[in-house]
């Protein structure tokens, strides 16, 4: 049975949620230290399987009253295809300090259909959003 729970990771934690983000099209080359310093200031969700083993992580910046980013979903090879990443939405979604919060916000290259169920959808007004966009912040180009 696999269990998630808002908590920080344990530092064996994050050298497994570092190696996997230092691979994925999101944050590719990112330091051990700022994995660590994102995930001190922001929820997290940790998957664990029946023996306390991670699974999966994922991460919500938030200030817990208007908004909330979804990021850092990852699960782990041989997890995959088990709802794992759903689950993190509906168990952020249903945090007590996570009701009522104006807009929830994510990125994704190609998990649209995970999370379209749980009701996200493009930005209605995306003229309205503005960004600056770092291509390459940890050395490594990702456009």
């Amino acid at each position: 049975m696999t269990t998630i729970k808002i908590e920080q990771p344990k530092e064996a934690d994050l050298e497994i949620i570092h190696r996997v983000l230092t691979e994925s099209y999101w944050s590719p080359g990112i330091p051990r230290e700022t994995v660590g310093r994102a995930c001190a200031n922001s929820m997290c969700a940790i998957a664990r399987d029946e023996k306390g083993a991670l699974i999966g992580f994922a991460r919500l910046v938030t200030d817990k009253a208007t908004f909330a980013w979804l990021c850092d979903v990852i699960v782990l090879p041989g997890k995959q295809g088990l709802g794992l990443g759903r689950k993190f939405v509906r168990t952020f979604q249903d945090h007590p300090d996570l009701q009522h919060l104006r807009r929830w916000l994510l990125g994704t290259r190609d998990a649209h259909g995970v999370y379209a169920p749980l009701g996200f959808a493009p930005i209605s007004k995306p003229e309205r959003l503005m960004e600056i966009h770092n291509w390459s912040p940890h050395g490594v180009d990702t456009k």
